[in-house]
């Protein structure tokens, strides 16, 4: 078997010992277990920078799709309505689940390779005064634009409405400060940046928000009330949980705290993150989103001009010499992607530049 590492903003390469945590297969209703499940949920508040008296945690069997749908689908009530603010294929999947749940909403849609403006939406909110929810993404891995929810959490608050951050490809490698912000509900994924495994969703929110909710869901498997019910009891998940990922993400918790919790783990990925761009860019590769807006999570390069590019042929190359990089998701143009997160350190940056060299030479025009 080809053994590669993943230059994804998720699943990304996970460490050895996160790995070896799965090999153990465990009961989910034994109270060891449901321990690890109530220790989770302290630790990722304690990431969050919150407080239990006010802020709870669920965890939802399923991608980071799952975690979003279970919240939009049960927090927004029949007389509710959502401003959904995009500017990537993940807002737009909000949108989509929206209809699909039949829940009002209204769309502000940005350009892909700009951020929403905080103005637009507070007379976007100032017009509307039946909307009630304000859903974002912070790390749009569509671009690799990293969103300002500090302003528009302002604005949010300031307006009274429901504050929804999608920080599925954030939390952990980005210091969020949920309290201070006043965002309502946050959301990510077991094999983001606190490098994981796929299998679970987690949400963190405000009880009195989620007490508010009990008779919204649209949604019995999703429905996030009557899964924090279950689990704020004893940790007991509703249905079988994905018990290895749940053993793997303890793990994966005890590293980031070992490797300095958020603050050193974000140094790593921005170091990451400026290294492969600067030596991208000596290689004549353009990123799509300026510097100001660039997040450290993923980044999005223009296909060379100096060379007869394909995609495909490009990353067979580099798969095959260790390493996984991404299609582009921008429509408008011929674009890759590389992610730097998960357990990628500065010698694997300039291995995969240097692979990118070594294929540019060969189809050199």
């Amino acid at each position: 078997m080809n053994n590669y590492k993943l230059l994804t903003p998720g699943p990304l390469t996970t460490s050895d010992s996160v790995k070896k945590e799965m090999m153990f297969d465990h009961c989910t209703w034994d109270d060891d277990y449901k321990k690890i499940t109530l220790e989770i949920r302290d630790d990722l508040l304690e990431l969050a920078h919150v407080d239990k008296n006010e802020y709870t945690v669920v965890l939802m069997q399923g991608s980071g799709t799952f975690g979003v749908e279970s919240v939009l689908s049960s927090v927004i009530g029949e007389n509710d309505k959502l401003l959904i603010v995009s500017n990537g294929a993940y807002g737009k999947r909000m949108e989509e689940i929206a209809k699909y749940n039949k829940i009002k909403y209204y769309l502000y849609d940005e350009d892909y390779n700009k951020i929403p403006s905080s103005e637009k939406i507070k007379n976007i909110l100032e017009k509307d005064t039946s909307i009630t929810h304000v859903s974002m993404v912070h790390s749009e891995t569509t671009s690799g634009i990293l969103n300002d929810i500090q302003s528009v959490a302002k604005v949010v608050k300031e307006k009274g409405k429901v504050f929804i951050v999608d920080a599925m490809s954030s939390f952990g490698g980005i210091d969020i400060d949920v309290k201070k912000l006043g965002i309502d509900y946050i959301i990510s994924s077991a094999n983001k940046c606190i490098q994981g495994v796929p299998g679970f969703s987690f949400i963190i929110c405000k009880k009195n928000q989620l007490e508010k909710s009990k008779q919204n869901s649209r949604s019995l498997s999703l429905n996030l009330y009557e899964q924090w019910k279950t689990m704020n009891v004893d940790g007991k998940w509703r249905f079988t949980s994905p018990t290895h990922v749940v053993l793997a993400f303890r793990q994966a918790l005890r590293e980031l705290k070992n490797e300095g919790s958020i603050p050193r783990r974000a140094q790593r990925y921005r170091n990451n993150n400026q290294l492969l761009i600067e030596k991208m860019k000596e290689l004549g590769l353009k990123t799509y989103i300026d510097s100001e807006h660039q997040g450290p999570i993923i980044t999005t390069f223009y296909y060379p001009e100096n060379c007869d590019f394909s995609f495909k042929e490009a990353y067979n190359y580099l798969k095959d010499r260790g390493y996984a990089i991404y299609p582009g998701k921008v429509t408008e143009c011929d674009t890759f992607r590389i992610g730097n997160i998960g357990e990628i350190y500065e010698e694997d940056i300039l291995k995969v530049v240097n692979l990118f060299k070594e294929f540019m030479e060969i189809h050199g025009r």
